[in-house]
C-alpha cells in the first residue's frame, strides 16, 4: 500500500486526526518483529492504526501527534544501516519519515526516551495504550517523571490522563473512504475467485490442508499479501468449530466443507464464507439447512441500510433461522418462545457480522451507550449467519447431525443500499453445485 505513499492522502487523515484529538496528544505506536520460535521471525505486518495515518511500513516505529504544535507529526523511525539493511531489507530511516511521508520532524527510535518528555510538555492527556510495548512504557512514564518539576515550576502540563487512541482512529476508520473500497474490492475480487478455487478442488480424499493451499496460493499468485486471516477449511464436523484452522483431516463423501478465508490486498482484508458438498451435490436435508442459512442472509443483508442499528441484521437472521429450526425440528415450541429464551444459540451462537477493513475484525464501536448504534454511508460490514449441529447432538434430526454451514458476504452500506463487494463469489444452490462440478 504504502511503497509510493500519496502524502496529501495519509495528510487529510492525519488533519481529521488532529483535529478530533482537539487539545490532546497521541502516541502511537509500531511493534517490533514478532519472533516465530528459536531466532526467526514471522512476516511484518504493520499495525493498522500507524499504517492508516502514515503508511509506514517498517517496524519498531513510533508516531507521535501534538495539535497545535508546531511540529504536530513527529516520528520516531529505525535509522538506515547499511550493515543491517542487507540482512533485514531496505528501511526508509529519517529522511524517507520527512520526504517521502510527511513528517514535521523525524529522529533515530533510539532518541525517543531522550527526546518524549519536552515533546509532550504542555498535554494533560495523552491517548496511548500501555500494556504492549513494557520498554516503550518505560520510557514514557521515565519522560513524564523528568518533566515533573520543570511543570511544577513553569506550571506547565504533563500527561496525566490516558485513553485508548483506538476510539479516536476507529471511528475515522470504520467510515471508508473511496481509495479503501477500491483496496476491498479487490481483496474481494481475487477471495471470491479463490473460493470458487477451492469448490473445484475439494473432492472425496482430499485433505483440509490441500484445500487450504489452493485458497492461499491463489492469494498470492494475484497479488494479495496471503491470507487477512488463518484460513479456515473444515470439513464433516470439523465446521462446527469456529475457528477450527487445523486443517487436517481428509474431506469424506457426503459431507460438506466451510472454508472461511479472505485475501488481504495492501493491507485490506475480504473476508468470505462460504459452505459446499464434498460430493459436488447437496443432499435432501443438507439443503434444506443450507437454504434457510442463505435466506437468513439474504434477509440481513437487505437490513444493512443507512439508517437502521447496526444489530437489526442480526435480530434478521435470528428470526429467520430460529423459524428454520422450528421447521426442520431442530427446536421444539414456537418461535417467539425459541427467540425470548435464545435457545437458537445452541446451533446459532455467534453475532451476525462485524467491522472489515485493515482488520478481519476492524476499527470501530458498535454500541453508542445502551443504544445499537446507526449504519452510515462508507461502512463496511460482514453479514454471516448460520447453523451448527455436532454429530453428538443426540437432540437433532439424526440427517442434520455433523453439518456445520456458514455463509458470509463482505457489504459496503451506501445511500441507495448494501452493495455486495463478494457478490461474485458462488452462493445459491444452482451457482455452488455448478462450480463444484468435477
Amino acid at each position: 500500500m504504502s511503497a509510493h505513499p500519496d502524502r496529501s492522502f495519509h495528510a487529510a487523515r492525519r488533519a481529521r486526526f488532529l483535529a478530533a484529538l482537539g487539545t490532546e496528544a497521541a502516541l502511537i505506536v509500531a511493534p517490533a518483529h514478532h519472533h516465530r520460535n528459536a531466532d526467526t521471525e514471522y512476516r511484518y505486518r504493520q499495525s493498522s492504526d500507524l499504517v492508516y495515518l502514515t503508511g509506514w511500513d517498517d517496524p519498531e516505529a513510533v508516531a507521535l501527534f501534538r495539535p497545535g504544535a508546531e511540529q504536530p507529526f513527529v516520528m520516531f523511525v529505525q535509522p538506515r544501516d547499511p550493515e543491517r539493511e542487507v540482512w533485514t531489507g531496505r528501511r526508509e530511516g529519517v529522511e524517507g519519515a520527512l520526504a517521502r511521508y510527511g513528517a514535521d520532524a523525524a529522529y533515530p527510535i533510539s532518541e525517543l526516551p531522550s527526546r518524549l518528555g519536552t515533546l509532550l510538555f504542555g498535554y494533560a492527556t495523552l491517548h496511548y495504550r500501555p500494556g504492549e510495548d513494557a520498554a516503550l512504557d518505560r520510557s514514557l512514564f521515565a519522560a513524564i517523571r523528568s518533566m515533573a518539576k520543570p511543570a511544577a515550576r513553569n506550571g506547565g502540563d504533563i500527561p496525566w490522563r490516558f485513553h485508548d487512541p483506538g476510539r479516536l482512529v476507529g471511528e475515522l476508520r470504520v467510515r471508508k473512504e473511496p481509495e479503501e473500497l477500491d483496496l476491498l474490492r479487490e481483496a474481494a475480487r481475487i477471495s471470491c475467485e479463490a473460493h470458487r478455487q477451492a469448490m473445484m478442488a475439494g473432492r472425496p480424499g482430499v485433505h483440509e490442508y490441500e484445500v487450504e493451499s489452493v485458497v492461499d496460493g491463489w492469494f498470492r499468485r494475484h497479488g494479495g499479501n496471503g491470507p487477512g486471516y488463518t484460513t479456515i477449511v473444515g470439513g464433516g464436523d470439523n465446521a462446527n468449530i469456529l475457528h477450527y484452522v487445523t486443517n487436517r483431516d481428509p474431506l469424506r463423501e457426503g459431507d460438506l466443507c466451510l472454508v472461511d478465508a479472505g485475501c488481504e490486498y495492501r493491507y485490506y482484508t475480504a473476508d468470505i464464507t462460504r459452505t459446499w458438498p464434498v460430493s459436488g451435490r447437496f443432499s435432501g436435508p443438507q439443503r434444506e439447512l443450507y437454504e434457510v442459512v442463505l435466506e437468513a442472509q439474504l434477509q440481513a443483508i437487505e437490513a444493512a441500510r443507512v439508517g437502521r442499528n447496526y444489530k437489526d441484521m442480526h435480530d434478521v437472521a435470528v428470526r429467520r433461522l430460529t423459524e428454520g429450526m422450528v421447521h426442520l425440528k431442530l427446536l421444539t415450541g414456537g418461535v417467539e418462545e425459541n427467540i425470548h429464551q435464545e435457545s437458537f444459540k445452541r446451533y446459532y451462537m455467534h453475532g451476525t457480522g462485524h467491522w472489515l477493513g485493515l482488520d478481519v475484525h476492524d476499527a470501530g464501536v458498535y454500541w453508542h451507550g445502551f443504544t445499537s448504534r446507526k449504519l452510515e454511508a462508507g461502512m463496511v460490514l460482514t453479514v454471516e449467519p448460520g447453523i451448527y449441529v455436532p454429530a453428538d447432538d443426540e437432540r437433532a434430526p439424526a440427517a442434520f447431525r455433523g453439518t456445520g454451514i456458514r455463509i458470509e458476504d463482505d457489504i459496503h452500506v451506501t445511500e441507495a443500499g448494501p452493495e455486495n463487494l463478494t457478490a461474485a463469489c458462488p452462493k445459491t444452490v444452482a451457482e455452488v453445485e455448478a462450480a463444484c462440478a468435477r
